[in-house]
């Protein structure tokens, strides 16, 4: 298997095109290039992508995606491990239930957690990354 390095943005736009789990990156760049599907026999590629990364509301998170957010004067940190969002050593499948933990209250995770992923130096709202239908 090849890789190649893409900034976050493009990484982003790929993810939105992926229209199911089982439609691979690399499916997605052959379909940009007009390359067409591969054929049955040839190997499945994938760019970028690691069971260790966490997928919530299609938005893929690499592995090593570092959470912040800040409650009640508090900084609360999360990481992207094992396919999921580990926070104060508990793993949570969605943002919402990861700041519900910490609130103790119903709240929307998407607004509570920025994040920042692994070998870009800025944070962004999660909110940002989602895609609205």
């Amino acid at each position: 298997m090849h890789t190649i390095e893409v900034d976050f943005d493009v990484f982003k736009q790929l993810t939105v095109r992926r229209t199911t789990e089982d439609v691979s990156y690399n499916d997605v760049v052959r379909e940009l290039l007009g390359l067409g599907r591969t054929t049955a026999g040839s190997a499945k590629e994938t760019v970028g992508e690691s069971p260790s990364d966490w997928v919530a509301k299609g938005v893929r998170f690499p592995a090593g995606t570092e959470f912040r957010a800040a409650y009640k004067g508090q900084a609360h940190i999360g990481l992207v491990e094992n396919g999921a969002l580990k926070v104060n050593g508990q793993s949570y499948d969605s943002p919402s239930a990861a700041a519900v933990a910490i609130t103790g209250s119903a709240v929307n995770g998407w607004r509570f957690w920025e994040c920042r992923v692994p070998g870009k130096s800025s944070w962004q709202p999660i909110e940002h990354l989602r895609r609205r239908t």
